[in-house]
């Protein structure tokens, strides 16, 4: 059977390739003393807390189940409304927020919504590789631009302008970042916007991270910028809901019909029970676990960073988001006798049944020596993670 070559042009994901060994090897070695700890996918260890797990239940014993709109519960939409309102102090209008089937179902439809066949979206390298997948699923270009740590791996306005080609329909941005859990500062993030915006362009920005800032100076939201930012953010990260598959779309007025009629025939709509039990994601016992739990994952930031660092795990730019850590494995492997971050990755996990996550997913531009760690598990599998690193490195 023919394959069409829009399948043909997307990589593999190779995050969850190296996860699929991972567990592999996890059933060889559960009941040993030393089973596997996986530190290679980016998901909390938290799940939905109390008042979220019930409003869900109440709904299915209430028989809400049924589509909603395809733009989402007009009550979630002004919920969030409300929380950016709160939270960061932007009018952000609830007629411009479109409830997705997850941050992926955002993401396409920003797509499938703004690009056309051949243009061109410039995104960070490195960067989450299915960001710019679904560039080309929506039979664009994705374009990566080398960042470096001085750059906090981020598309800075200079960079953007000399990238820029009669082909480039816009930026795709995400900050914080995954796989570096940096974030673009605000005033280069609107120098941007303004060469974006010069140009004719589109800003779209990943913000699903945004709730996991852990620095005043950059957990702010672009949508403070211009109402034509084009912002996607999710319920997975911060509100811990990662398999309700839920998340949203906040876009300038005149596109939320174009985003409408999209929704309506890809997914109808997003899960109905997810979105009952996501209002409760906003009241203020909800929001005070979310705050402690945040609290919890900057703390293991703060202790996990300088014991990689101490190895040799090099982390250029201390994440300022988000749960990752992208160290520089050269020197660590070099002790073993390995070259690169792929072999590094395949030998830590077979000699010291820690998963990780090689740079390979993540563009180019040396990412062969990086790899990403993600602190989203608990602070014992921490602290045991480095102890068998430790006992690895000699």
């Amino acid at each position: 059977m023919r394959i069409s070559s829009r399948a043909e042009k997307i990589e593999p994901f190779y995050v969850m390739e190296v996860a699929k060994a991972a567990s592999a090897l996890a059933r060889e070695v559960a009941h040993t003393d030393r089973p596997m700890i996986f530190l290679n996918i980016g998901e909390p260890d938290f799940t939905a807390p109390p008042l979220v797990q019930e409003a869900a239940v109440r709904a299915v014993r209430a028989g809400a189940t049924q589509y909603t709109q395809a733009t989402g519960l007009e009550l979630l939409r002004e919920r969030i409304s409300g929380w950016y309102r709160q939270r960061f102090g932007v009018d952000v209008p609830a007629r411009r927020i479109v409830i997705t089937a997850g941050a992926s179902a955002a993401l396409q439809l920003a797509c499938l919504a703004l690009i056309e066949a051949g243009d061109e979206i410039l995104l960070p390298d490195p960067s989450y590789p299915c960001n710019r997948h679904f560039v080309t699923a929506a039979e664009g270009r994705a374009v990566l631009v080398p960042t470096t740590a001085a750059e906090r791996f981020q598309l800075s306005a200079a960079k953007v302008e000399a990238a820029w080609t009669d082909r480039t329909r816009g930026v795709l941005l995400a900050s914080p970042s995954n796989p570096t859990g940096t974030s673009i500062a605000p005033d280069e993030l609107r120098r941007i916007h303004e060469v974006v915006s010069r140009r004719g362009g589109i800003t779209l920005i990943d913000e699903i991270y945004l709730g996991l800032s852990h620095d005043d100076a950059f957990g702010q939201t672009a949508l403070a910028i211009d109402d034509q930012v084009i912002s996607i953010n999710s319920f997975s990260k911060y509100f811990n809901m990662t398999g309700w598959r839920l998340g949203w779309l906040v876009v300038p007025d005149a596109i939320v019909p174009a985003v409408e009629r999209l929704a309506q025939n890809l997914f109808i709509c997003a899960s109905t029970v997810a979105q009952h039990a996501a209002l409760a994601c906003f009241e203020p016992e909800s929001i005070a676990e979310y705050e402690r739990r945040r609290a919890e994952f900057k703390a293991r930031r703060d202790w996990f960073i300088p014991q990689l660092n101490a190895l040799g795990l090099t982390v250029p730019v201390e994440p300022d988001g988000a749960f990752y850590a992208w160290a520089d494995c050269t020197e660590f492997a070099r002790k073993l006798g390995i070259e690169g971050s792929w072999d590094f990755a395949f030998e830590v996990m077979k000699r010291a049944h820690v998963a990780i996550t090689p740079g390979r997913d993540f563009g180019t531009a040396e990412t062969a020596r990086f790899v990403r760690f993600s602190t989203a598990s608990s602070m014992a599998h921490l602290e045991e993670a480095i102890a068998r690193l430790k006992t690895l490195a000699g």
